[in-house]
């Protein structure tokens, strides 16, 4: 059996314009989850999720909530969706597996230069007039490729998953494990205890580090986009297939992938397979099984 890290993007599991309803949330995760069932019998699964929109949505319930607690309460709300439809899904499959999910602290420098430079976006999406009644409340707020305005926050670079060695047990013991959700809570060493930090981590970034903390082989990212564009959105926008490692290099140095959208993805990617990682995959829910076999998506190697 491969170790593979999947991560699912918050917006798999409450996409734009949807009512935030645990039932319709329950109701994508399983949609999301179901072409997944023959990765998830035949491979070792670590589960990451995002959490842009459910973070967000909190933040506008109580914005004195620290972001590191809302963190923790969408892990915790978000592993609990996907944990209960894992194990429904193994069982109408009839495949014996156990699943948990777990709260994960990600190590981060607080000198980070993210924290001078908000790019994470989170929340949901808002026109113009809306975005600029939001800046009045010292919101910062940013436009996210032509799909609306955006709330940004601090996005440090995640270090290490205090949490590696648990995962790596529980997956010696064929049990699938949901961790790292919406890139886990940030924390810092401080007078050397462990303690929050105001920030959202990009939960590809952390998927690509807990990936490399468990020597995964495979590291795939389902997004909301059917593959991964140069010049995204523009008229001579060109997809890409299969790509080798120093290419995506070469177009990530040339700036084809912004910092607030495809960037953190590719920079995950680079980071995982510079890391020994054999094999990216980029694509959208409806074409992850045909790109797991090679024949869809954006499939990225050594």
């Amino acid at each position: 059996m491969e170790k593979v890290v999947i991560a699912i993007g918050g917006n798999a599991i409450l996409q734009k314009g949807e009512e935030s309803s645990i039932t319709k949330q329950f109701e994508n995760t399983k949609k999301a989850l179901k072409p997944l069932v023959t990765t998830i019998k035949n491979n070792s699964i670590v589960f990451i999720h995002g959490n842009g929109p459910q973070v967000g949505q909190l933040l506008l319930q109580d914005s004195n909530v620290p972001l590191d607690v809302l963190d923790a309460e969408t892990e915790g709300q978000l592993g609990y969706l996907i944990q209960q439809s894992i194990y429904n899904l193994l069982r109408e499959n009839r495949i014996k597996r156990s699943v948990v999910s777990i709260l994960t602290q990600v190590l981060v420098n607080k000198k980070d230069n993210a924290f001078k430079k908000p790019t994470k976006f989170i929340g949901p999406f808002y026109n113009r007039k809306q975005a600029e009644s939001l800046k009045k409340k010292n919101f910062i707020i940013k436009e996210d490729i032509g799909r609306g305005y955006r709330r940004v926050v601090a996005s440090p670079k995640p270090l290490i998953i205090i949490e590696s060695d648990i995962i790596r047990d529980l997956l010696s013991n064929n049990i699938i494990v949901i961790a790292a959700g919406g890139g886990g809570i940030p924390v810092h060493y401080e007078k050397n205890k462990l303690k929050g930090v105001e920030a959202v981590i990009d939960k590809d970034l952390a998927s690509a580090c807990l990936a490399t903390g468990i020597k995964a082989e495979i590291f795939i990212m389902i997004t909301d986009v059917d593959k991964v564009y140069l010049n995204f959105k523009k008229k001579n926008q060109k997809a890409l297939n299969k790509v080798k490692l120093n290419e995506i290099k070469r177009y990530y140095k040339e700036g084809h992938f912004p910092a607030g959208s495809m960037g953190p993805k590719i920079e995950a990617c680079i980071n995982f397979l510079s890391n020994k990682g054999r094999k990216v995959i980029i694509t959208n829910i409806k074409n992850i099984e045909k790109a797991i076999n090679g024949k869809a998506g954006t499939i990225i190697e050594r």
